[in-house]
């Protein structure tokens, strides 16, 4: 029995917003990909102490963006994509890119509320980490309809306009399909002290990572189409991967030092 004191249970409803729109469509396509999960523990001390001594902020989604676009460079099915049979009676075909295009899920705030939007940043693998952290941080303090003007437009569309457009970017071979999608994407959210391991993507691969835990290790997680690649290759590309993040990554990484470190490794005080 409701009490007294309180007043009437009551329910309001309303339109879903254009912005809730856009994502129910986005989730709707990725549940016609078979994607799976590939996980791999990596420890990333060294990289995590390189990244406290560097003379400029360098966030984890940065070094992940361009430590995977240097394997994408190296493995190209992490660049390619299924076209599935169109409307014209063609087969389903497989393209690849020549470079990779990073699509970027970034939270924003929007009159009190949160919204995803996508960024889009091409061959990260040729950017230094200080460029894509300014990159990043642009996307996350820039007006939104400086930086996201496309996605609004696309969440203005009427829903079957809407759905229409976003299957033909997916299934199309045109460079525009990059640009708009993305070869690759990345959502975490480590920065807020959880993780999404098993978030949709319409991306063949998707990259998440874990806060680091006390020893420094990091639980990484790479989401794959599996009409694309199966699980020995993404396996593959997570090993290159930690091999990147400590190898070329860290050197950059210790190359931004403001200091040199003491005999007991730490960076000298300010």
């Amino acid at each position: 029995m409701w009490p007294a004191t309180q007043p009437p249970l009551s329910v309001t409803a309303r339109p879903l917003p254009p912005a809730r729109g856009f994502i129910s469509d986005l989730v709707g396509l990725a549940q016609t990909i078979p994607l799976f999960p590939v996980d791999r523990v990596m420890p990333l001390a060294d990289v995590a102490s390189a990244r406290s001594t560097a003379a400029v902020r360098v966030g984890w989604a940065a070094v992940f963006l361009k430590a995977y676009a240097c394997v994408a460079a190296e493995m190209p099915a992490l660049r390619s994509w299924l076209i599935r049979r169109s409307i014209w009676g063609l087969s389903p075909r497989l393209a690849t890119a020549s470079q990779s295009v990073a699509s970027v899920a970034i939270n924003r705030t929007d009159s009190g509320d949160d919204r995803l939007f996508f960024a889009r940043l091409p061959h990260p693998e040729s950017r230094s980490l200080p460029d894509i952290q300014q990159f990043l941080d642009q996307c996350v303090a820039a007006p939104i309809e400086e930086v996201f003007g496309r996605q609004l437009q696309l969440e203005a569309l009427p829903g079957p306009l809407r759905r229409a457009v976003l299957w033909c970017n997916i299934n199309s071979a045109s460079v525009k399909r990059c640009t708009r999608i993305g070869t690759f994407s990345l959502s975490t959210l480590a920065g807020l002290g959880a993780s999404n391991h098993g978030h949709p993507t319409i991306c063949t691969t998707s990259l998440s990572f874990t806060p680091l835990d006390t020893e420094g290790h990091c639980r990484v997680t790479l989401i794959c189409d599996h009409r694309v690649l199966d699980g020995a290759t993404a396996a593959k590309a997570l090993t290159a991967l930690e091999s990147m993040l400590r190898g070329p990554i860290l050197a950059e990484l210790q190359s931004l030092r403001t200091a040199p470190l003491a005999a007991d490794g730490r960076g000298a005080a300010a």
